[in-house]
C-alpha cells in the first residue's frame, strides 16, 4: 500500500465513480487506473467513456476496439494482478443506439417506436443536439445501475472547455427540448393539443408553416411530431430529466475530480467543487496529475559527464543534462506555487474541500498499454 490516502474507500462503497474536470488533465488515464484497481479487489467493473476520440481504449491497449462493448480478456487481466473473480468491461457510449434503446423501451407499441425513430428532427436531436451526448451518458449509466452484472461503474466524463457541462446536461437538454418556444411550436402544428392558444396558435401555424418552407419540406412539422411524441412517451421529458438528473445526486455516486497543477485547470476543478457543494452534494476526491518532481537536486557538470558515460552517452550531454535538472525544479516550483493557492482558496476545513487528495506524477510519456498503467493503479487504488 502506497504513503497516503488511496481511494480505496470509494471503489469498495459505491456503485459509479464520475471522473469529471477539464479537457486534457488526464481523466481518461485515471478513470483506466481506477477500473483496473477495483478489477484487483475481485470486482466486476464497467469502464464508460463518452469520448468520442477512443483515448479509453488507445490506454488500456485496446487498439483494435471497434464495437460499443469489448470485455478485457482473461489472460490480459491476470498479467495485471486481476484475480479470477475480477472482471472488466470496456464501453464506448453510442448516443444514438442508447437514445434508440431508450425509444424501443418505453414506447407502448410498434407504430409510436418507428414513428419516433423515423422522424427528421429526430435524427438529428439523437446525433447533434449540444447535451445529448451528455445525458445519453447519464441514461446509460442508470440502465447499468438495473444490470447485477457490474460491481461498479467507472465514467469517464466528456472532455469539455467547462467541468460543469456534465451535470448540467438534463437542464440544457429540457431547455432545448421543452422551452415555451417548443410548446407554441407542438400546439400551432397539433391543434388539438392546443391550451388555449386558439386563434393566435393558428397564426402562428401559418407563419411557421411559411418557414418550414424555407427549412425544408416537413421539417418544423417533424419538429413538433418528435417533441409531442417524446413528451407522451417519457410521460414528459421534463419530469424524466429531473428524475435522472436526481439519480446522479444519489449517495451510490462518487465524483473525483481531475487536475493538473495549472491554474485553468485548478480553477476548473475549484469552480466545480464548491457547485458541488452548492448542491450539497461533496467532491469525494482531487486527483493531481502530472505533477513535477519537487525536490532540489544539486547536481554538478562532472556528476552529469560521469552518468552520461554510465549509459554510453557523451560527456559533452552535462550541461544540457543539469540544465534539464533545472527546469524540472522550475516546473515543480510552479506546480507548488498553483497548488498552495488552491490550498489557499478552500483552507484545512473548507466547505468544499474533497475528502481525499492525491497526487500522481508525470509519467515519461502517454499510457497505450495496461502494464504503463501500474503506477497510477497503485497509487489510487
Amino acid at each position: 500500500m502506497p504513503d497516503g490516502p488511496t481511494l480505496l474507500s470509494l471503489v469498495e462503497s459505491r456503485r459509479v465513480l464520475v471522473c469529471a474536470g477539464a479537457g486534457g488533465v488526464g481523466k481518461t488515464t485515471v478513470a483506466a487506473a481506477l477500473a483496473i484497481g477495483a478489477a484487483r479487489r475481485g470486482k466486476h467493473v464497467l469502464c464508460l467513456t463518452i469520448d468520442p476520440a477512443k483515448r479509453l481504449a488507445d490506454s488500456l491497449g485496446l487498439h483494435g476496439m471497434r464495437g460499443e462493448v469489448l470485455a478485457v480478456e482473461r489472460a490480459r487481466l491476470a498479467e495485471l494482478g486481476v484475480p479470477e473473480g475480477g472482471a472488466l468491461t470496456v464501453s464506448m457510449l453510442d448516443t444514438k443506439r442508447t437514445f434508440d434503446d431508450i425509444v424501443a423501451r418505453h414506447a407502448p407499441n410498434d407504430a409510436v417506436r418507428e414513428r419516433i425513430l423515423d422522424n427528421r428532427f429526430y435524427q438529428y436531436v439523437s446525433t447533434h443536439l449540444a447535451g445529448t451526448q451528455s445525458y445519453m451518458a447519464m441514461e446509460k449509466v442508470l440502465a447499468v445501475l438495473g444490470d447485477p452484472t457490474f460491481d461498479l461503474v467507472v465514467l469517464d466524463t466528456p472532455p469539455t472547455s467547462d467541468a460543469l457541462d456534465f451535470l448540467d446536461a438534463p437542464e440544457r437538454l429540457i431547455e432545448a427540448l421543452d422551452s415555451p418556444a417548443m410548446r407554441w411550436l407542438v400546439e400551432a402544428f397539433e391543434p388539438e393539443r392546443k391550451l388555449g392558444l386558439g386563434v393566435l396558435a393558428r397564426g402562428v401555424a401559418l407563419v411557421l408553416r411559411g418557414v418550414g418552407r424555407l427549412t425544408g419540406q416537413g421539417f418544423l412539422e417533424n419538429m413538433a411530431e418528435f417533441v409531442t411524441e417524446l413528451n407522451d412517451l417519457f410521460g414528459g421529458f421534463k419530469q424524466r430529466a429531473r428524475q435522472v438528473s436526481a439519480a446522479f445526486r444519489g449517495k451510490d455516486f462518487a465524483y473525483v475530480l481531475v487536475s493538473t497543477p495549472v491554474r485553468y485547470a485548478l480553477e476548473e476543478a475549484a469552480l466545480f467543487l464548491e457547485r458541488l457543494a452548492a448542491q450539497g452534494l461533496a467532491g469525494d476526491a482531487i486527483v493531481l496529475n502530472r505533477l513535477h518532481p519537487r525536490e532540489k537536486l544539486e547536481v554538478s557538470l562532472e556528476d552529469a559527464a560521469r552518468a552520461a558515460e554510465r549509459y554510453g552517452l557523451s560527456r559533452s550531454l552535462a550541461a544540457p543534462l543539469v540544465a534539464a535538472l533545472h527546469d524540472e525544479e522550475a516546473q515543480g516550483n510552479a506546480d507548488a506555487a498553483a497548488l498552495a493557492a488552491f490550498e489557499t482558496r478552500f483552507g484545512p476545513g473548507g466547505k468544499a474541500r474533497p475528502r481525499f487528495q492525491i497526487e500522481l506524477p508525470l509519467l515519461a510519456g502517454d499510457v497505450h498499454e495496461l502494464r504503463e498503467l501500474e503506477p497510477l493503479v497503485s497509487r489510487l487504488v
